[in-house]
Parts: structure tokens; C-alpha cells; sequence
């Protein structure tokens, strides 16, 4: 005779949840007063804001990388920025404009865009491409190139009144000037190329074989080159420029 099992009733006790009085035992009575303390529970705390409104502390966005864009302004000496002026030769003044294309403080290197009007017939209008060192901790003021020595150095960096108090150091081993802790920010500027069409290399009255002896004042925003090529009979032609006042940033980044 089969044997048949007889399911008993469960009968549930009291067990430790309730003697606790927990707010999650299944055998107390939900009222109003421990819904609100259980959603008090449940709900998260509230994320605190950072800078960033529209994201979370706990975003992973919010991770943004401490670099920060390199340094490359010397007070107008930004990408972007432009001078204005003339160059003189003997009686003649032509009008000249630079911009600024590049600025590497680090590599004290700097390049851009010197154009010149009424130099010659045959070109109204002349463009060439120009890289400048910056003298400091990379470029002294010992040229040692380009057909310029040490009298030559002398000769031209003594045209500008600032230089006075280097005369008899500049050419000293050892000395280094600081373009970044004083007024007077010292270049040299050499033409590379005619613009647009850089395989012109010789145009009949005018030259680029030389280079600009350069002094920019950071507190006037001028600057003032004497050009130099040793086959040129008018030495010391004179460049003066102004910076141009823009409502444009060289670079700028998002934070």
C-alpha cells in the first residue's frame, strides 16, 4: 500500500527581524511613518556639485588631465599678433606689416610673415617668411653666422639704447640674458623665403640674404631692427614697428 505524505501547515514565528524591529521584516505592518523612514534609506545621498555644474564628482568625465597648454606669449609676442610700421633706407620709408605665426619659448624660436609695400616695380608687394631666435638660454647675442661677426654684433646690438649696459659683457662666456625678467626681449629675424612662391630666391632691388638685429619693448609694444647683409652698401636700414591692438586670443582651451 503506497504510503502518502501529508503536507502540514507552515506556521511562521516571530523571528529575530521582528524582536529587532527591522524596518524590512516581512511580518511588520507598513504605516506611513516607516515608508518615509524607508525611502530615508534607500534614496542615495545627494551628489555634491564641482565647478563643472553640469557634471558629478563621481563622473568619470570630471578626470581632466592637470597639462596644461604650454606657454606661448611674451607680452605681444603671441601667435596671431601684429605689428605695423616702416622701413627706412636713406630718404626712403616703406611701409611694413608683420604677423606673427609661431612662438616656441621653450625652443626660444619664433617665425612668421614680414611684408612690404613699394620696394621695387617690378613687385608693389613683397611677402617673405621669417624664423627668429630669441636670445637667452638658448641664443646668445654672438650671432656667429651669416657673414656677422663679433664687431658686427657690437655694431648692431649697440644701436639700441637698451643694450648699453651689455657692452662689455655680451660676448663674455657664461653671461646669459633673461628676455623674460626684463622690458627688452632681443631677436634675431632672418627672411627664408619669398611668399607664395618660396623658389624665387634673387629680385632685382631687393634682398632677403640678410637678417633684422630685433629689440621689442614689452612696455611700449614697439620694436626696432637694423638689417644687416655684408654686400648691402646702406647698413643699418631701420625697421620700426607698433603692435596692432586685436579682440583675439593666440590659443585657448576648455576646462
Amino acid at each position: 500500500m503506497p504510503i502518502i505524505a501529508l503536507n502540514k501547515p507552515i506556521i511562521e514565528t516571530k523571528q529575530e527581524c521582528c524582536e529587532q524591529q527591522a524596518l524590512f521584516c516581512k511580518h511588520s505592518k507598513i504605516t506611513s511613518q516607516n515608508i518615509d523612514q524607508l525611502m530615508e534609506i534607500s534614496s542615495p545621498e545627494p551628489k555634491k556639485r564641482t565647478t563643472l555644474v553640469s557634471r558629478t564628482e563621481d563622473d568619470y568625465l570630471i578626470d581632466i588631465s592637470n597639462t596644461r597648454l604650454r606657454n606661448t606669449s611674451l607680452a605681444s609676442l603671441y601667435v596671431g599678433s601684429r605689428f605695423k610700421g616702416v622701413q627706412k633706407c636713406g630718404s626712403s620709408r616703406y611701409n611694413v606689416v608683420v604677423d606673427i605665426q609661431h612662438v616656441n619659448l621653450k625652443e626660444s624660436k619664433i617665425s612668421g610673415y614680414l611684408n612690404i609695400e613699394g620696394l621695387t616695380h617690378q613687385c608693389p608687394e613683397l611677402t617673405t617668411f621669417f624664423e627668429g631666435e630669441i636670445i637667452g638660454l638658448q641664443y646668445s647675442f654672438l650671432t656667429r653666422k651669416w657673414q656677422a661677426t663679433q664687431a658686427i654684433d657690437s655694431m648692431h646690438w649697440g644701436k639700441f639704447d637698451s643694450f648699453e649696459p651689455y657692452v662689455s659683457t655680451f660676448n663674455k662666456d657664461g653671461f646669459v640674458y633673461d628676455p623674460y625678467d626684463n622690458d627688452f626681449v632681443y631677436m634675431r629675424w632672418k627672411e627664408q623665403f619669398l611668399v607664395p612662391d618660396h623658389c624665387v630666391s634673387n629680385i632685382d632691388g631687393a634682398s632677403f640674404a640678410g637678417f633684422y638685429y630685433i629689440c621689442y619693448q614689452r612696455s611700449t609694444d614697439t620694436i626696432q631692427g637694423f638689417y644687416y647683409y655684408t654686400n648691402n652698401s646702406d647698413w643699418f636700414q631701420e625697421l620700426t614697428l607698433t603692435h596692432v591692438n586685436q579682440h583675439a586670443f593666440g590659443n585657448f582651451e576648455f576646462r
